[in-house]
């Protein structure tokens, strides 16, 4: 790693506005870790000569990515819940040490972690401790008694995730205790579970979860703290309109979306977080439990029928790949299934960048390549518009800086 005043020169600048790329651009990064200059090179300030740099010729300069779904302390994608539960809490805590890195090297410099992560994991990244991308947490999604954040069996066998801060709650004044404890944990973003899912032992992704008006409680409480911003996993049709109702900020995966709903989120700027990613990828049948991979199947094949049209009606959208679920590293993978699912390369781009950073309401410090915001910068070795695919191999990207530090470097081995 390096730190300290950097210029990244002559790489092909995408800055993460919309606006064309520059052939030969570059960003400088001072020392406080923050963009000073970002443009066509020919513009370079002339206080911009005593710094290190680093030449990318030949390569494509990006905004760091954010993912605004993930799940970093969940490390193994395909281990049986059964086994998981066998495992020490502290073997599952530090296997985020991996689950971070590779999701940094990725070209993620910024996640939104949407259950699992503690305020300790996010300060080990933020102290150093640990290499990783920012996080903001959620700590414990907010769930029905019975719903999808309720994986008890009628046996009494619990194999949901564990965490020192219990999310069921019934009825509103329940819903803003809830809220009220998860932002005592240090939560950033109150997740919520609108519907029943996939991975739930007794409930289904149409399942109706929390009512209209226990969702909007939510949303007032986390509104009354600094205005906190509600994220609400929502598959089914009814559960998605109840969290739209309810005045979310994003729904969160939308399979069985409609036009009404659609309509709905566009009057209130909704946004839609698709998380293709998981919604195309099967299950491995030989570890999952049967009702979940029957699940999983079924609804795989309904969010390629809802999707594509809500995805190309102008409703927000935001880059999330439910990593966690799907393996942690191929983040990038996301911008391919939107472009498959009709989204312009360009503006797959933006909802893995800026639109992101609106999201989360992170936009005077990241989301693009801008002066004043962090140094977050991504290089990759392959046009990011026209070969869009290739950025979700890790090899294709082949820098990235966070806060002007350089994590990764495979130009220096070239």
């Amino acid at each position: 790693m390096t730190a300290g005043a950097l210029l990244l020169e002559h790489g092909t600048l995408i800055e993460g506005l919309g606006s064309p790329a520059s052939v030969d651009g570059g960003v400088l990064v001072g020392a406080d870790g923050r963009i000073q200059w970002a443009g066509a090179m020919t513009e370079l300030p002339l206080n911009a000569s005593s710094v290190d740099r680093i030449d990318v010729q030949g390569n494509w300069i990006l905004p760091g990515f954010i993912d605004t779904h993930v799940h970093l302390s969940n490390a193994d994608a395909q281990r049986d819940p059964f086994q998981r539960a066998t495992l020490p809490t502290s073997f599952l805590n530090l296997s985020l040490v991996t689950s971070a890195r590779a999701t940094l090297h990725a070209g993620v410099t910024t996640v939104r972690d949407l259950g699992g992560a503690d305020l300790g994991m996010k300060m080990a990244i933020d102290q150093g401790i640990i290499d990783g991308p920012r996080m903001l947490i959620a700590v414990t999604p907010i769930s029905a008694t019975g719903g999808h954040g309720d994986s008890r069996y009628p046996s009494g066998l619990d194999l949901g995730f564990r965490s020192t801060y219990p999310g069921l709650a019934d009825g509103e004044v329940e819903c803003r205790k809830r809220t009220r404890e998860m932002l005592r944990a240090g939560a950033d973003v109150i997740k919520i579970h609108a519907t029943g899912g996939v991975w739930s032992p007794r409930d289904q992704p149409d399942d109706e979860g929390l009512t209209i008006a226990e969702i909007a409680a939510v949303v007032d409480e986390a509104n009354r703290h600094r205005g906190k911003r509600v994220a609400a996993h929502a598959q089914g049709r009814g559960g998605i309109s109840n969290a739209v109702l309810g005045g979310v900020a994003s729904v969160e995966h939308g399979y069985q979306i409609d036009s009404v709903t659609v309509e709905e989120m566009l009057k209130r700027g909704t946004y839609l977080v698709p998380t293709l990613t998981t919604a195309t990828t099967a299950p491995d049948r030989a570890v999952v439990p049967l009702v979940s991979y029957e699940k999983k199947m079924k609804w795989m094949e309904i969010a390629q029928e809802c999707l594509p049209t809500a995805l190309t009606s102008g409703v927000k959208i935001a880059m999330g790949t439910d990593s966690g679920v799907v393996a942690h590293g191929r983040n990038l993978t996301e911008l391919r299934r939107l472009v498959e699912f009709g989204v312009d390369p360009m503006e797959a781009l933006l909802a893995g960048t800026r639109y992101a950073a609106d999201l989360l309401d992170l936009s005077d410090d990241v989301g693009s390549l801008s002066v004043g915001k962090f140094g977050d910068v991504v290089v990759t070795d392959c046009d990011p518009v026209v070969d869009i695919a290739k950025l979700e191999q890790s090899e294709h990207v082949v820098l990235v800086v966070k806060g002007g530090t350089v994590y990764k470097n495979l130009l220096s081995d070239a």
